[in-house]
Parts: C-alpha cells; structure tokens; sequence
C-alpha cells in the first residue's frame, strides 16, 4: 500500500512538472470599449453599439480612423476580437499592434491586408525590436473573418511573444538576446487599432487599388480585453513583475500542441516568412531557428 502511495505521489509530481511546462493563456475578460480604450482620430468615424460593447471603424474617401489604450504596458496579455472588413476590401489595412513611443521603437504587429471580393485576406505579423522590423511573416487565414468575429491576441513576457488566432498560435517571438538579438523588454507599449487606405502597398504590392465606390469600409470589435503592467512611458521595468500570470514558468514557452498547431500553420497557410528568404536575407536571422520558423 506504501508502494502505491509512493507511485501515485510520483505520477502527481510528474503531471505538475509537466503543468507547469507551459500552459495556454487564460480566458480574455471582455469589457466595454471605453474601459481601457479612447479614439485617436476622426473619432466621427467611430460607431459605438450596445454602450461601447461594440465598435465599429469607418474608413470613406476622406479618412479611417482608430483608437488606442489610455496607458501604457510593460508585458501582459492582450486580445481583440475583430470582424473584418467584408466584400472588395482591396487596398484598406486593418491593424492591431502594441508600440512603444521613441525612435528605436519597439512594436507588435498584426496588420489584415484587405483583397480583391473572393480572394482570401492575408494576415501579416511583424515584430519591431529597437528600431529594427523586417522580420515579416503571412498567412492566409483558414477561414472568412469577415463573417463573424474570431480572436486575435498578444501574449507577450521577459522570454517570447506569442500571436494566437482564436487558440492557435500562428507565431512565436522568443527573447535571444544571448544571440545578438534585441527584445521588447523595457520600453511600455500602448495598444493601437486602426482602419486606414494603403492601396500604395497593401494589395498585390499596391496594383490593387481601394474602390472608393463600396465605401464605407467597416471593420467591427468587441472584447477590448487588456490585462498587462501599466506603466509610465518612461519605466524601464515592470513593478509587478514575476507577480502575474502572465509571467510564471508555464508561460514562458508555448507546450507540445501548440507547436504542433504552430507547425501546421507554418506548413499549410503560411506564404510568406522572412526566415526562408533568401533572397532578401542570405544570412538567416539567429532567431529563426530557435523560434521553429525553418
């Protein structure tokens, strides 16, 4: 009987290693637009629905629109829900990222490059890191998000950032300072969301042109979810770091299935990613290998 108590003690310990591996991110906490949210111009072009539980972002021939936090985060986890602009969105960007203020700027990316009425929109994700950004990546999403909602989120801590698409990770960033890598660390970040014409690049390299004749275009949000370390724009470092959940040791690393799912990303909807180009980049990037990009 000891025997077997000892077992099951051993199997326990075991299971709560593995626990304690990795972990996904928590359920987001949906709230009213206006809880961490205000415009950050032509405010006119925001719809609020259902007492800022919805919003809506207009983009016409005169101008897009967009909105930001009130404040300023160092590390946490970060969600929206978005429905997209649907039909002839050719030529409009719809963006969602984190960035910080100076210029060797650090930011977070995912930028929805609208397309031709049936072609498929194309999600680009790009990670800034003192100044430095060409580290694009593309995927075509495995379904329409211009007919309902779908949940695009940040999880970003002192050891990786990771992008998730609903619950499956379509990208992982991890810290490599130790190879000559610059990381996201200690410069507060404020979060962004905007609807705006790029028909000079984002469909086709800019031979796409926006329809002025379908505007408005019409991108739609709702969750508004933000559970980070608030700081100043000038702290160098969390006061509560090692504290949240966001910060523990299972979630320093995406688990097994995850990367499974991450690697099925990689191999059936990726079309486009900075660590295979050769062209661009003879010399792969150090982080690639280790982010499991190649």
């Amino acid at each position: 009987m000891a025997t077997a108590r000892r077992l099951l003690a051993v199997v326990a310990a075991v299971l709560v290693l593995r626990g304690a591996a990795a972990a996904p991110p928590r359920k987001p906490v949906d709230v009213p637009f206006q809880k961490n949210y205000v415009p950050t111009w032509a405010q006119d072009h925001i719809h609020y629905i259902n007492g800022g539980q919805e919003v809506q972002l207009y983009l016409d021939k005169s101008t897009g629109t967009g909105f930001q936090t009130r404040g300023s985060y160092l590390f946490g986890h970060f969600s929206m829900h978005i429905k997209l602009v649907p039909g002839d969105s050719a030529g409009t960007v719809t963006a969602f990222y984190l960035s910080s203020q100076n210029s060797e700027h650090d930011e977070i990316d995912y930028e929805f490059l609208g397309n031709r009425t049936g072609q498929p929109y194309i999600l680009q994700t790009n990670v800034f890191s003192g100044g430095k950004g060409d580290r694009e990546q593309r995927i075509y999403l495995w379904f329409d998000p211009t007919k309902d909602y779908h949940s695009y989120s940040v999880l970003w801590n002192l050891y990786m950032i990771a992008f998730f698409v609903d619950d499956t990770p379509i990208r992982v960033f991890k810290n490599s300072k130790d190879l000559g890598v610059r990381y996201p660390f200690n410069q507060p970040m404020k979060l962004y969301s905007s609807l705006w014409n790029a028909d000079d690049w984002a469909t086709r390299g800019g031979r796409e042109k926006t329809d002025w004749s379908r505007a408005p275009f019409v991108a739609s949000y709702r969750g508004f979810h933000v559970d980070g370390c608030e700081a100043s724009a000038e702290a160098r470092y969390c006061a509560t770091q090692g504290a949240r959940w966001w910060d523990q040791p299972e979630f320093r690393d995406l688990d097994g299935e995850q990367y499974r799912r991450l690697a099925w990303v990689r191999r059936e909807h990726t079309i486009y990613n900075y660590c295979t180009d050769r062209d661009r980049y003879p010399a792969m990037s150090p982080e690639c290998q280790r982010d499991r990009d190649v």
